[in-house]
C-alpha cells in the first residue's frame, strides 16, 4: 500500500492541474472571439473546430483495447449526435458573443454545469433535490440580472437574440457532459474526429448562411488557432484526463469558476467596461452552481 500512495498521489495532482488549465482556457473563449474581429460566427466555428481537431490528433490516447467496436446505434448517437451537439454549442456560442455584449453572453453560456446537473439528477433520481433546485434558481437570478435591463429598455430585441443563443449553447454543453458519461463511448479518444465531423456541419451552416467573403486578418487566424487548439482542443481533452482521476468527482467543480474568470478576463483586457452587475451575476452563478452539486 506504501508503494502506491505516491503514484496516486502524483496522478491526484495531475488531475487537479488538468482541470485547472482546461478552467482557465474556457474562460478565454470570449476574449478570444473578440479577438478575431468580425469573422461571421459560424467560419469562426468552423475554422476553429478544425483547428481543435489537427491539434488533438497527435495528443489523443491511441490505446490497444479489448472492448468491441460501436455497434451501429451508438456509432450513429457519438459520431452523429455528440458532433451535431458540438457544432451547436460552439457555432451557438459564438454568434451569441456577435449578437450580445460577450460578458453578459458568456454568463448565461457558464450555466451549462446547472443545466447538466439538473438533467444527470432528473435522469438518475426521476425527481430534483430541494438542494438543485435551489442552486438553479440563484444561478439564473444572476442571468437575469444581467437581461433584465435590457428587456426593459429594448423588449425582445437586439441582444434578446444573443442571450437566447447563449442559453442554446449552456443547453448544447450540458447535453455533451451527459454523453462523456455513457460508458463505452470514449468520447476522449474520439475528439479529434468529433471535432472534424463538427468543423464540416458548421463550415456547412456557414456557406449557405453567411455565404464567401474575403481571407480573414493575419491576428484574426492567429484567434482562431488560439481557440481551437485550447479550449476546444487541449482543454477538452485535459478535462478529459481530469475527470477520470481519483478526485475527479470533485474536480468537477472546478468548472463553475469559469464565468468569474472570463469577466475577469474581459474586463482587464478592456473589452468589457466594469459594471457592478457582472461581478455579482458572475458570483450568483457560482453559488448557485456549488450548491446544486451538493
Amino acid at each position: 500500500m506504501q508503494l502506491q500512495t505516491p503514484r496516486l498521489t502524483r496522478t491526484t495532482w495531475h488531475g487537479a492541474g488538468a482541470a485547472g488549465l482546461a478552467v482557465v482556457l474556457w474562460a478565454l473563449v470570449p476574449l478570444l472571439v473578440a479577438a478575431a474581429g468580425s469573422v461571421p460566427p459560424l467560419r469562426l466555428s468552423a475554422l476553429a473546430l478544425l483547428a481543435g481537431a489537427l491539434g488533438t490528433l497527435p495528443m489523443a490516447q491511441r490505446r490497444r483495447r479489448t472492448e468491441p467496436p460501436l455497434a451501429n446505434r451508438h456509432g450513429v448517437a457519438v459520431y452523429g449526435g455528440v458532433s451535431l451537439l458540438v457544432a451547436g454549442a460552439v457555432g451557438a456560442c459564438f454568434a451569441s458573443l456577435s449578437l450580445a455584449p460577450a460578458a453578459e453572453a458568456a454568463l448565461i453560456t457558464y450555466t451549462w454545469p446547472v443545466l447538466f446537473l439538473l438533467a444527470s439528477q432528473w435522469l438518475a433520481r426521476r425527481r430534483l433535490s430541494p438542494a438543485t433546485l435551489a442552486g438553479t434558481g440563484l444561478a439564473f437570478s444572476g442571468g437575469a440580472l444581467l437581461v433584465l435591463p435590457q428587456a426593459m429598455a429594448g423588449g425582445f430585441s437586439g441582444a434578446w437574440h444573443g442571450y437566447l443563443l447563449a442559453l442554446a449553447a449552456a443547453l448544447c454543453w450540458a447535453l455533451y457532459s451527459l454523453a462523456c458519461q455513457v460508458p463505452g463511448w470514449r468520447l476522449g479518444e474520439r475528439m479529434p474526429h468529433l471535432l472534424l465531423i463538427a468543423s464540416v456541419l458548421t463550415g456547412s451552416a456557414s456557406l449557405l448562411l453567411e455565404g464567401v467573403s474575403e481571407m480573414p486578418s493575419a491576428p484574426a487566424l492567429l484567434a482562431m488557432a488560439a481557440l481551437g487548439l485550447g479550449p476546444y482542443g487541449i482543454a477538452m481533452l485535459a478535462w478529459d484526463y481530469a475527470l477520470k482521476a481519483p478526485n475527479g468527482r470533485h474536480l468537477g467543480n472546478l468548472a463553475h469558476g469559469v464565468p468569474v474568470l472570463a469577466t475577469l478576463f474581459l474586463v482587464v483586457s478592456g473589452v468589457t467596461t466594469p459594471d457592478w452587475r457582472l461581478p455579482v451575476a458572475a458570483l450568483l452563478v457560482v453559488a448557485g452552481s456549488l450548491t446544486a452539486s451538493r
